[in-house]
């Protein structure tokens, strides 16, 4: 089916679409256009001079804490964000309405080939990998999902020769009934347990980017994971591997400082570990990740060179500036305890915390013996600061660290500032979602820079 089919298909229907963000936006605008009955929703009491431009185009608009009230379009688009089993709709299911989203859309209209990455961390770095590892071969790529722009009505533009990276959460892949013909799983860890039901649900919601692919498709999994070991065992198609613990047979491993692919039983060096300019062991695994996807479609050469010169995507391990001898690090990404750990692993010197946010289900105990054991000096703000000086203080190697509870960023950069020597490394690392104080991590990370940017 072509985005013109699909569009002439709504013809004659009422749609809904819950959640006017960015991702949904552009389809509001293209089925207005259309002529198609629209019912935007969304739980902001006002949407200002967009639902003003909206109404003018003729959108209706349910807005505020009723916005899911007398939920009964033919087609009702769900934003990730939304839960597909809240009362409201079930009962729109029950009486007749189909629930799709703008990234299911997507799947059925896309005429080129799909890769699509998940995993509890390293997602958007492995996705950003991907796609300048295919562009640099010259291929036309286009980024979306959790990262680029809402790509479904982009569709036009985009021809069979081409290829789409996609980043899926499990709220988008939740009720996926397609998957890629190239998924790629990073690792899986508790986590967003403040809106799924358990960790098992979470789990399920992942194995949707593979569950559906056809004989002919290709899987990538974390052999050093638990989880995603008994994942593959699921899969349909070929199952490509990547560890950094261990050889495998048909994939990429590191050993010895050198990141190996093993394809069709011969064993090839890509490149040696020390030349990735990325810090940290997680970012290995990333470009390991990306490699077994690519295989075939990307020389080794191109691989040495995007891993030699990519410097990061912002909010992930991002230098921001060297000031006195004095490094600054802005990881606001890491908003669960096991990203936190993978950023303080990836410095060899102990480092400066700054941590704490909004929790969101997930224990910290693990986290308490790596701050133990990477940390000089934790400063805590935020709704976890209590939880976590808890796991650092009942850890078993917990030895005094001085930890200091500041009211904000601009207290917490002060503080650093004063006690950090030439060499130190500062780090914003939180352990914890943004929502008590941000819109998102992004809004919270460039915050931070700001304020660390105005030290003179």
């Amino acid at each position: 089916m072509t985005f013109e089919e699909y569009l002439s298909s709504l013809k004659g229907k009422t749609v809904g679409v819950i959640g006017v963000g960015v991702s949904n936006r552009p389809l509001i605008e293209k089925l207005l256009e259309r002529g198609i009955d629209v019912t935007a929703r969304d739980k902001k009491e006002d949407l200002g001079e967009l639902g003003q431009a909206l109404t003018a185009q003729g959108c209706k608009l349910r807005l505020g804490s009723e916005y899911l009230a007398d939920l009964h379009e033919d087609v009702i688009f769900r934003t990730p964000g939304l839960r597909p089993d809240v009362p409201e709709l079930a009962a729109a299911v029950a009486g007749g309405s189909v629930i799709t989203s703008e990234m299911e859309a997507f799947f059925a209209v896309c005429p080129c080939p799909i890769l699509a990455v998940t995993g509890s961390d390293g997602k958007t770095t492995t996705t950003t990998i991907i796609s300048k590892l295919l562009a640099a071969e010259g291929k036309i790529v286009h980024v979306g999902g959790n990262i680029g722009h809402p790509l479904l009505c982009d569709t036009p533009e985009i021809a069979p020769e081409d290829m789409a990276v996609l980043e899926l959460s499990s709220f988008q892949l939740m009720t996926m009934q397609t998957s890629p013909h190239i998924a790629v799983t990073t690792n899986l860890a508790p986590n967003h347990l403040d809106v799924h039901k358990d960790y098992q649900e979470y789990v399920d919601a992942k194995a949707n980017i593979f569950t559906h692919q056809n004989a002919g498709d290709i899987a990538v999994f974390n052999a050093d994971n638990d989880d995603t070991v008994r994942q593959a065992a699921k899969a349909v198609g070929e199952v490509r591997w990547f560890s950094r613990k261990q050889r495998v047979e048909n994939g990429v491993f590191c050993e010895n400082g050198v990141i190996y692919e093993a394809a069709n039983g011969t064993v090839t060096p890509i490149m040696e570990t020390k030349d990735v300019l990325l810090p940290g062991v997680h970012n290995i695994e990333n470009y390991m990740a990306a490699f077994a996807a690519v295989r075939g479609m990307v020389s080794y050469e191109t691989m040495r060179e995007i891993a030699k010169t990519f410097g990061g995507v912002e909010h992930r391990i991002e230098l921001i500036r060297t000031r006195k001898g004095v490094r600054w690090y802005n990881d606001s990404i890491a908003s669960s305890p096991s990203r936190t750990i993978a950023g303080l692993n990836s410095f060899p010197e102990k480092v400066i915390l700054i941590a704490g946010g909004k929790d969101k289900g997930i224990s910290y105990a693990p986290l308490g013996p790596v701050v133990n054991d990477h940390v000089k000096l934790l400063l805590l703000c935020g709704k976890t600061a209590g939880v976590i000086r808890e796991a650092v203080e009942q850890a078993e190697n917990y030895h005094g660290l001085e930890i200091l509870d500041v009211a904000d960023y601009h207290e917490a950069v002060a503080i650093a500032d004063e006690r950090s020597q030439p060499g130190d490394v500062v780090i914003l690392s939180p352990a914890s979602t943004s929502f008590d104080r941000f819109a998102n991590f992004m809004e919270r990370g460039q915050v931070f820079k700001a304020i660390v940017n105005e030290l003179k």
